[in-house]
């Protein structure tokens, strides 16, 4: 049964959504970036799912657009210019009466689910995490620190009371890990029915696009990419240059290392070396165009959280990689992983040789990678599930929010606080 014609059929049955009524406003922290940043893809991603099933989209947005920020309305996607504590988004929503209401970051949530909450009290509320900021802080101070991350740290992370209380709030949260979903539910206690598995969304990649990749001999360089406004990645790439890349030049004296990212830094410019064989590049014009010419890609993560864009996109472009058991957390089918992975800059090192010079472990490799992106990342099998389990929200939305006490009480104290600090605000700019 097609998506269309299941949505079509539980629209017919339920008249707390039906097709006529599917309206959805997203409120972003800021404008989507696909091409710089895996947070933009995974936006994108979720405009595809909605627009798939023909629900209405506007994305209203604080944030000022930047140049690489996608065409929203030649996408089919309305757009609105939002302020943060101003009174004039209440009548915006007001007048607006979506049916559901996504915010792309629990920061998001904070600052405008208690004016969705006032002047759309009926409409779904869904907070999409990315990923767990509060994990990513907390294995990043543990690593400042020396010390090995225990997800006991999380309960001392001021972000994670922040994150837990969004998800609360809101009717439904999407996880895109499976390692988190564990910790939220296990270590902060919060109901599964509160969350929803929603992983990166692929077409399933068949023999003919795998065909047309380029092979193990038409393939040459090491390559690396992210956003350097992201500091688990500013962190690899000076991880790379100052440890583990002359480890790998040693063994390969020819081998050159690519470094792609937006937004870098000039002191991320500064590493670049050509005749140490690293060369920083700057922004890729085509992700895709870089990763795929590369007969490695090297992403040796200390910290982070959430599923990795750039290991994603390695593997859609058949290209291996080697990183870090953090960069592949979340991502593997039975412990195999589309390349090799390993801890110390040692030991990273030798990987990459080894992916880098043996023919039949690459092969192998891509192959692992294109199985984890047909199992792990099938947006067929996530796609239905999601409207559906939205629906039935809508459908029974008195119900849900009655079982979830917490979000009930943690709502009406937001309601309080959160409210009259942002009038102050707005007050206070006035003057």
């Amino acid at each position: 049964m097609s998506g269309r014609v299941f949505y079509d059929q539980i629209s017919d049955e339920n008249n707390g959504m039906n097709r006529h009524s599917k309206k959805v406003l997203i409120i972003g922290k800021v404008w989507p970036e696909p091409e710089s940043s895996a947070a933009g893809s995974r936006m994108m991603q979720l405009i595809s799912l909605f627009k798939k099933f023909e629900w209405n989209l506007i994305f209203a947005c604080a944030a000022i657009k930047r140049e690489f920020s996608v065409d929203l309305i030649n996408t089919g996607v309305e757009t609105k210019s939002i302020e943060l504590n101003n009174s004039s988004f209440d009548r915006f929503v007001r007048s607006l009466q979506p049916d559901v209401v996504l915010f792309d970051r629990f920061m998001t949530e904070e600052q405008f689910g208690w004016r969705v909450s006032e002047q759309c009290p009926e409409a779904v509320q869904i907070l999409d995490t990315e990923d767990l900021h509060c994990l990513r802080k907390a294995r990043q101070h543990a690593w400042k620190r020396g010390v090995k991350f225990e997800s006991s740290m999380l309960l001392d992370e001021e972000t994670a009371v922040r994150e837990a209380a969004s998800i609360f709030r809101c009717d439904l949260s999407l996880i895109i890990s499976e390692a988190e979903m564990e910790l939220l539910t296990d270590l902060l206690n919060i109901d599964e029915k509160l969350l929803f598995y929603l992983p990166f969304l692929f077409e399933k990649m068949d023999q003919s696009a795998i065909r047309q990749l380029p092979d193990f001999d038409n393939r040459t360089g090491f390559v690396s990419i992210g956003n350097f406004l992201h500091e688990p990645n500013r962190n690899a790439v000076l991880w790379l240059k100052e440890k583990i890349w002359p480890f790998i030049r040693r063994q390969l004296p020819e081998a050159e290392l690519y470094i792609y990212g937006a937004y870098p830094t000039q002191q991320v410019f500064q590493l670049h070396s050509p005749d140490e064989g690293f060369f920083v590049m700057g922004r890729a014009g085509s992700a895709k165009e870089v990763i795929k010419k590369a007969k490695v890609l090297l992403a040796p993560l200390r910290f982070g959280a959430g599923l990795k864009g750039k290991l994603a996109e390695a593997m859609l472009c058949g290209t291996p990689s080697v990183t870090t058991k953090i960069g592949a957390e979340g991502m593997q089918i039975n412990n195999n992983w589309s390349g090799m992975i390993a801890e110390d800059a040692e030991a990273i090192a030798v990987a990459a040789v080894q992916l880098y010079t043996n023919s039949e472990l690459w092969k192998k490799s891509q192959k692992n990678g294109f199985d984890i992106i047909n199992t792990r990342f099938d947006r067929n099998k996530f796609e239905v599930p999601l409207i559906d389990q939205l629906v039935k929200i809508k459908q029974n939305l008195t119900n849900h929010r009655s079982r979830n006490f917490i979000g009930k009480m943690l709502r009406h104290h937001s309601l309080m606080s959160t409210k009259y600090l942002s009038k102050w605000i707005e007050e206070k700019n006035k003057k």
